[in-house]
């Protein structure tokens, strides 16, 4: 009964992050064009760092934290929340969200490359093929002539790639870092964190306070999807699912990501995507199925996180 309730909890947090992280390139490109972006991030973690520890203390969870644990926090607080979703949601400010969590879909890459360098992991090579493919998909998308001239934009493309890689490192890092033992706890602790960072970031950029009873209704919503279901349910299935799966199988939330934000921002915002793009997002996802795919010819491969052993 005990691997039962596993697998289910395992097959529900992979639905968590690939559909509702999926979502929140949309919902964080409809806030950011009206708030500060330090500012949005600070006050959505902030509020999730309080429902997460009300909830916590209400359910009478253990909520000590060993020194070590508290600087391990740190260090994903900052990587996971500070620099990769703060400075990635700076940077939509400059790209489409769709074209964005494209870029993101390179994160499976990074993985596979630090794990090589960290854990001195071999890579097969299929693998090898993979990563070429990534590289050349990336290469597509950041080469469009429309790009090359915008200033503006290359700055957000290369502040969202080195957003991807503070991820993928924290994602390596997690799987063997102590932390504590409840994975809701412990995202509790480093969204606390990361909001005292954000706050910090806001005030040293001068950014604009703005009431929420301020914002417009859209931006309302929005901040409340991204408070509730966008940061505390996905990011807890995020840590428990990196100590559960192989890093890599986590990591193949960046393909699945990048379908849902293309289509809801070309259905709610009516944002473009242009036919090298297009190209670029097979030839990417293509190098990420060499990546994840362990058997030769089985395209049902990229199930496998659905696909839990008995």
């Amino acid at each position: 009964m005990l691997k039962l309730n596993r697998n289910v909890l395992i097959i529900l947090a992979f639905i968590s992050i690939y559909i509702i992280w999926g979502s929140t390139y949309l919902l964080n490109k409809i806030a950011v064009t009206e708030l500060p972006p330090f500012f949005l991030a600070a006050i959505r973690f902030i509020c999730a760092t309080v429902l997460i520890f009300g909830i916590a203390k209400a359910l009478k969870m253990k909520l000590s934290i060993t020194k070590k644990q508290f600087r391990n926090s740190i260090l994903v607080g900052f990587l996971f929340l500070v620099y990769g979703n703060g400075v990635f949601v700076w940077a939509l400010k400059y790209v489409d969200s769709g074209f964005a969590a494209l870029l993101a879909s390179t994160q499976p890459l990074f993985v596979l490359v630090l794990m090589r360098l960290m854990d001195n992991k071999k890579m097969k090579l299929k693998s090898l093929i993979g990563v070429a493919l990534g590289f050349v998909g990336m290469y597509l998308l950041v080469s469009q002539q429309e790009l090359v001239t915008n200033e503006d934009a290359l700055l957000g493309i290369f502040m969202i790639l080195t957003c991807v890689f503070g991820w993928s490192y924290a994602s390596v890092f997690v799987s063997k870092a102590d932390l504590p033992k409840n994975y809701f706890v412990a995202a509790g602790y480093q969204m606390a964190i990361a909001s005292v960072m954000l706050v910090a970031l806001s005030v040293l950029k001068q950014e604009v306070w703005v009431s929420p009873l301020q914002w417009s209704t859209d931006v309302q919503i929005v901040m409340l999807i991204l408070t509730t279901l966008g940061s505390i349910i996905p990011f807890t299935a995020y840590n428990y699912l990196l100590k559960q799966v192989s890093t890599e199988k986590v990591a193949t939330s960046a393909y699945v990501n990048p379908i849902v934000a293309m289509f809801l921002g070309w259905y709610v915002l009516d944002e473009k995507l242009s036919l090298q793009s297009l190209v670029a997002a097979i030839v990417i996802l293509i190098g990420v199925y060499f990546i994840t795919s362990k058997k030769k010819n089985n395209l049902f491969i990229i199930l496998s996180p659905f696909l839990i052993s008995r």
